[in-house]
C-alpha cells in the first residue's frame, strides 16, 4: 500500500497490503522483542512465561491465516479458539490495552500503512476486549 492509495482496493486483504508473510514475520518479531524490552509492557510480559519461542511462532502463524493468507495456525492446532486457548492467563483491561500499545507500536517501528495499521487496530482492539476474562 503506498502512501498514495486513500483506499485499498477491493478484495485485497490485510495479508497482501502488509505484505506477506515476511511481513507479518517482521511483525510478530518486533512485537516480542517490544514485549521483552520496554518496561510499560511488564504487565504483559508477564502473562507469557519465561520463553516466547513458542508464543512467537504461534502469533506469526496465527496472523497469516487472520490476515487472509496461508492458513497455517489452523493446519497444526484446528480452530483458534483464542478465547478458551487464552483462559488459564490472567487477562484484564491493563493485559489488554498493553498488548494493543506494543502491537501499534510494533507496527509503527515496521512500517505498516497507516490506513491499515488503522484497520488493524481496530480489528485487535475488538479481539482483544473479547479476550478479557477478569
Amino acid at each position: 500500500m503506498s502512501d498514495s492509495d486513500d483506499e485499498q482496493t477491493p478484495g485485497t486483504s490485510a495479508f497482501e497490503l502488509i505484505g506477506g508473510e515476511s511481513a507479518i514475520h517482521a511483525l510478530v518479531e518486533r512485537f516480542y522483542d517490544l514485549m521483552d524490552l520496554e518496561p510499560g509492557y511488564a504487565a504483559l510480559r508477564a502473562v507469557h512465561g519465561p520463553d516466547l519461542a513458542s508464543a512467537r511462532e504461534k502469533l506469526n502463524w496465527f496472523l497469516c491465516g487472520w490476515m487472509g493468507g496461508p492458513q497455517h495456525y489452523v493446519e497444526r492446532f484446528g480452530h483458534p479458539r483464542l478465547r478458551m486457548r487464552h483462559m488459564p492467563f490472567k487477562i484484564g483491561i491493563l493485559e489488554r490495552d498493553q498488548w494493543l500499545a506494543c502491537m501499534d507500536q510494533a507496527m509503527t517501528e515496521v512500517q505498516v500503512h497507516p490506513l491499515l495499521r488503522e484497520r488493524l487496530n481496530a480489528s485487535f482492539f475488538q479481539t482483544a476486549d473479547w479476550m478479557r476474562n477478569i
